[in-house]
């Protein structure tokens, strides 16, 4: 076995990430304080091909140099946007017909490893604050929660490290078949 150069790695350019097929999915990270967790975020996003990220409340926008450390250029890879009001922007990924999960601890969430999604929906994954989860307002607003099911003493992961985990996930799913 030999460990792959840079140069073998097959690599799509930003011009290519652009027009390649994405994978149905956007990510919403509500009031995200680590520039780290952001830039970590674009990076995992960019790896899956996810359409979108929004960025709502305090989360902190690209430019910036935090972000760049952790996102590797991937700011320029992957379509982002802000939005103020994240309860406005949850009506307007349901008015474009797509569902909407939270990644959260929640009284009926969906283990992430029973959930289907299914190939011909579009949807939202929303991530939230790293010390507050995701705002019981926001959950409201969602079509159900995602939960990621851990079992050890915590019970608490990364927000960027779930991030990774979701869309790993969806991804086996929806794009390879799993």
């Amino acid at each position: 076995m030999r460990k792959l150069k840079n140069s073998e790695l097959d690599r799509l350019s930003v011009h290519q990430f652009k027009t390649a097929k994405k994978l149905p999915v956007v990510v919403v990270l509500d009031n995200i304080r680590s520039l780290n967790n952001i830039g970590s975020v674009f990076r995992t996003s960019d790896a899956f091909l996810v359409e979108r990220i929004y960025l709502c409340g305090i989360t902190a926008t690209p430019p910036n140099k935090e972000i760049h450390k952790t996102a590797l250029g991937s700011t320029d890879s992957v379509d982002w946007a802000y939005a103020e009001s994240i309860e406005d922007l949850m009506r307007e990924l349901k008015s474009e017909g797509r569902k909407i999960y939270a990644v959260e601890q929640a009284d009926r969430s969906i283990s992430l490893s029973e959930f289907q999604p299914e190939p011909e929906l579009k949807y939202a994954v929303v991530f939230g604050n790293e010390v507050k989860g995701v705002q019981q307002k926001v959950i409201d607003l969602t079509d159900g929660c995602i939960e990621i099911p851990q079992y050890g003493t915590k019970h608490s992961l990364n927000i960027s490290v779930s991030c990774g985990v979701v869309l790993w996930d969806l991804f086996s799913k929806l794009r390879l078949g799993a």
